[in-house]
Parts: C-alpha cells; sequence; structure tokens
C-alpha cells in the first residue's frame, strides 16, 4: 500500500506523539495508520507500508489490542486478520487517557497515600508530608475532573470547551460580587 504524503506526514507525527502517549513510535505510527484508513487493515498491508517487519508489526498489533485501540475484523471469504479501530476517535483517546492514569497516576497516588501515612520523624518530614498531601489533593481532584469530562461525551465536552473562556470570566465576575468567597 502506498500512503499519500497527506496521510505519511500524519502517520509520522503521531509515531512522535506515540512515544508521549505510552507507546513506541512504531506503534502510534500502526494505530494512526488504521484510523486513517477507511478499510480494514491486514498486518502485511500495515508492515509494507510502514517497511517494517512482520515480527515487528505483529507486536505492534497485540500491544494496540492491549490498550484496546484497534480490534480484529474478520472479511468473509479472507484468511488474513485485518484490523479496524475499536471505536470512534473520542473512544480511542478515553481509552488512552485511562490507560496513562493506571500506570501513571494510579501508582503515583498509591506511594503519596503510603508516604503521608509514615510518622513524621522531624519537622522536615512533618513539611514534606504537608506538600505530598497537596500534590495528593491536587491529582485526586484533577483526576475526579478529567473523569467527569470522559464521562460527558463528546457533544457536552465540546459545548463545554466552547465556553472555556466564558466560565473563566463567570468566575471572576462572582469573585467581585461575593467577594472573600473564593478558595
Amino acid at each position: 500500500m502506498k500512503m499519500s504524503p497527506l496521510v505519511t506526514s500524519a502517520v509520522l507525527h503521531f509515531g512522535e506523539m506515540g512515544s508521549r502517549w505510552g507507546f513506541n513510535r512504531t506503534v502510534g505510527q500502526m494505530l494512526a495508520l488504521i484510523v486513517l484508513h477507511e478499510e480494514p487493515l491486514s498486518a502485511q498491508e500495515i508492515a509494507d507500508a510502514l517497511s517494517i517487519s512482520r515480527g515487528n508489526t505483529s507486536m505492534g498489533l497485540k500491544e494496540l489490542q492491549s490498550w484496546q485501540l484497534i480490534k480484529q475484523h474478520h472479511i468473509p471469504g479472507e484468511r488474513k486478520e485485518f484490523f479496524i479501530p475499536a471505536g470512534s476517535i473520542w473512544v480511542l483517546a478515553n481509552r488512552v487517557f485511562e490507560e496513562r492514569r493506571k500506570r501513571e497516576i494510579d501508582p503515583t497516588m498509591s506511594l503519596l497515600r503510603d508516604l503521608m501515612m509514615e510518622s513524621a520523624s522531624s519537622e522536615q518530614d512533618s513539611n514534606v508530608q504537608a506538600r505530598l498531601h497537596e500534590i495528593h489533593d491536587l491529582l485526586e481532584s484533577v483526576t475526579a475532573w478529567s473523569q467527569e469530562l470522559q464521562n460527558l461525551g463528546p457533544e457536552k465536552l465540546d459545548t463545554l470547551m466552547k465556553l472555556g473562556a466564558g466560565v473563566g470570566r463567570i468566575l471572576e465576575f462572582k469573585d467581585k460580587l461575593l467577594p472573600g468567597k473564593s478558595a
């Protein structure tokens, strides 16, 4: 399969972004290729398009399946396995967010809770625990907020994002009307 310059640019960029999302460059490129292609793709088509080995393709497909970002698609009369995205762009984004939370935020929250429960042996340790508590509370708030956003669905989230700057102005107005009530 030959990729157009537009598809090539997008695939290469997804590869670079993949490492920021939690998987390697090749896996990011594979995801982009599958998401951008209208028809189901076979492993061989993916390997050929990206000039990678079948073994590397197979490992990448397994990783994308473990993240629940792609799924197998059977075509009647074909013996090959084909792959398609495992949902809409919104569903895929939510799965990446959820996996990142499980891999990064949850272990950090667990460590912070453990450290906050230890007895402070000095004033410095007490100060450190106070800072750790602030970090914990911030992560907990951000995690709860992001979960609420994920639960909104694409239409409501789009509306909320369009309101973004307006919400900030409303909060400033509230602070002027009710001085001393802001956090």
